[in-house]
């Protein structure tokens, strides 16, 4: 069995690489990356290293030749994806994979979470396909806000929009080590994974955690979006980015990141990271 990773060296994709090095010989994994000599450690581990980006589609056939399975890891290229992601799903298809894994977005097919329409129509796209497919839709990871500790280590607060939300995260590696069980068991696979930690936590959870791991009060500052928007411009951050933030807490008002089920926990064969060691971590 071989098994091919995209976007390898990235930061969930190489958490992947560990997880199946811990499972079947690194001799079984391929690594398809952009750029081979950011892949070279894992080369000197013995993962077969291919170079392949998204764009190219020809490369794509060409690295997945005599691949098994492969785990399609989302690519960050926003406006671009669905493209990116349909180059690797037919490249998979043409080498005839036995099955394909792919990291969507937690009930994309209702969310309106900013990364979701591409999410979606990758997932759509997989369905006229003719490989098997399992969808891996992960929550939002722990490590999403390690910028939220230097925030509230020099304001004191956290500035949110997102209300009494809650949000089911995890730690990065706990999604890692999911996609790469999926990847070698042998026992019978759901279709799709709706991914969360155990946890499900609020702003004033975050908060509460924030003062613990900084040692200091954090309290939380309710604003509405426009008030959460100009304060985040008047910060300097760019405007992307600010839309982004102030559109996921409105997801998260409305109760979208909070993934039901224990499907990350069951996999994993273990509780999930609590949200306070990621943090702790970072510290």
């Amino acid at each position: 069995m071989t098994i091919a990773v995209t976007a390898a060296t990235g930061q969930l994709g190489s958490l992947v690489v560990d997880s199946l090095l811990a499972r079947v010989p690194a001799s079984e994994i391929v690594a398809v990356v952009r750029d081979a000599a950011k892949a070279q450690p894992l080369a000197d581990r013995g993962v077969t290293v291919r170079v392949a980006a998204y764009d190219d589609a020809a490369a794509l056939v060409t690295a997945f030749e005599g691949v098994d399975k492969v785990l399609l890891i989302s690519g960050n290229e926003f406006g671009q994806r669905l493209a990116q992601h349909q180059n690797v799903i037919d490249a998979a298809a043409a080498q005839g994979v036995s099955l394909l894994a792919y990291t969507s977005a937690p009930a994309v097919d209702t969310s309106t979470l900013p990364v979701a329409p591409e999410h979606l129509a990758t997932e759509q796209y997989l369905a006229t396909s003719d490989l098997d497919v399992v969808l891996l839709r992960n929550g939002w990871y722990h490590e999403n806000y390690l910028t939220s500790v230097d925030a509230a280590r020099h304001t004191g607060a956290v500035l949110t929009s997102a209300g009494e939300g809650k949000v089911s995260s995890a730690a990065r590696a706990d999604f890692a080590e999911a996609a790469a069980v999926v990847l070698t068991t042998d026992q019978p696979l759901k279709p799709v994974y709706e991914l969360g930690g155990d946890v499900a936590w609020s702003q004033a959870d975050l908060a509460s955690t924030l003062s613990d791991v900084l040692g200091t009060p954090v309290t939380v500052n309710e604003v509405s979006p426009e008030e959460q928007a100009a304060t985040l411009t008047a910060a300097g951050v760019p405007p992307m980015w600010v839309d982004f933030t102030v559109a996921t807490d409105a997801s998260i008002a409305r109760g979208e990141l909070e993934v039901a089920g224990d499907d990350l926990s069951t996999l994993i064969g273990r509780p999930t990271t609590p949200l306070a060691d990621s943090l702790r971590a970072a510290v």
